[in-house]
């Protein structure tokens, strides 16, 4: 683990206290369209307050750069629910540890290498009457018509280093697979549109690892985060202000389950957009 520290384009000072992590799709963006569109209110009073929007998404650092340079933004980020931390060089002026780097990012590892997820998503394919399938085994047209992407969006999608989306067509098969998934130190976990095998990462990891490198710089953070799925449940539980989303159908995900949680009053980007305005207005 390596450690390191610099001067150029750290967080300022003068910056409030908050930390804002979110999820993407079916909570910032729209699970049909994908816009943030009706975000854009509480974007800009972010932008304005200088407050960090940090994504934790099961994305890829591919799909997440894209978006990134969409919404301007340009602090850390988490991908493929807490495989990586990656914070941009120059970021932070203060020394912290890390796992590896490369020419933009520190970056700090949590997850399981990609071709060891896929070997056990072979194993777990043989006990689920063929109707299981990942990404790794769709092709770039199958993913942009199972997502309603682009092929070029298709094609960030499938550039994965430590998260296997999959299709499970067999729901019966669950328990059974899920017993293979533990025999290797992974995990099955439940997203927007599929499951997902892991390792032992996930955001809330990631989040807490964030908020104390934050914290070095300042004191007394408060941090909010937003989902909309079971897989957003340890970022939830790690932050002060857990808000959930509504779903598509305007229903909340029933696994979340916290004493503290904030039910948003809206769908997707337009519940985010008045949850985060709330908050920001009881809170600063």
């Amino acid at each position: 683990m390596k450690s390191h520290g610099m001067n150029k384009n750290s967080p300022k000072k003068e910056r409030s206290p908050l930390l804002v992590f979110t999820d993407l799709d079916g909570t910032l963006l729209d699970h049909d369209s994908y816009s943030f569109e009706p975000a854009l209110p509480a974007l800009a009073v972010l932008k304005e307050k200088n407050i960090p929007l940090i994504i934790c998404t099961s994305k890829t650092r591919a799909e997440i750069e894209i978006i990134r340079q969409r919404l301007h933004n340009r602090h850390p980020f988490v991908s493929e629910n807490g495989g990586a931390i990656f914070i941009p060089k120059g970021y932070f002026s203060h020394i912290f540890r890390y796992t590896r780097e490369d020419s933009d990012y520190r970056i700090i590892e949590y997850g399981t290498s990609y071709s060891k997820i896929r070997e056990v998503l072979k194993k777990m394919e043989g006990h689920s009457s063929g109707k299981l399938r990942g990404f790794g085994d769709f092709s770039i047209e199958e993913v942009a018509e199972l997502c309603d992407f682009s092929q070029d969006q298709a094609r960030l999608a499938k550039m994965r280093e430590y998260d296997e989306p999959f299709i499970l067509r067999d729901i019966d098969a669950l328990d059974k697979i899920q017993r293979i998934a533990e025999n290797a130190n992974l995990r099955i976990t439940r997203g927007g549109r599929f499951h997902h095998l892991i390792g032992e990462n996930d955001k809330g990891k990631a989040v807490l690892r964030l908020r104390d490198i934050y914290d070095k710089t300042f004191k007394h953070i408060k941090t909010i985060a937003l989902g909309d799925s079971q897989n957003d449940l340890q970022m939830l539980e790690a932050v002060d202000y857990p808000v959930l989303v509504q779903k598509p159908d305007g229903n909340y995900d029933p696994s979340i389950k916290l004493d503290n949680l904030i039910l948003a009053q809206g769908i997707g980007p337009l519940g985010w957009n008045a949850a985060v305005l709330k908050l920001l207005d009881d809170l600063l």
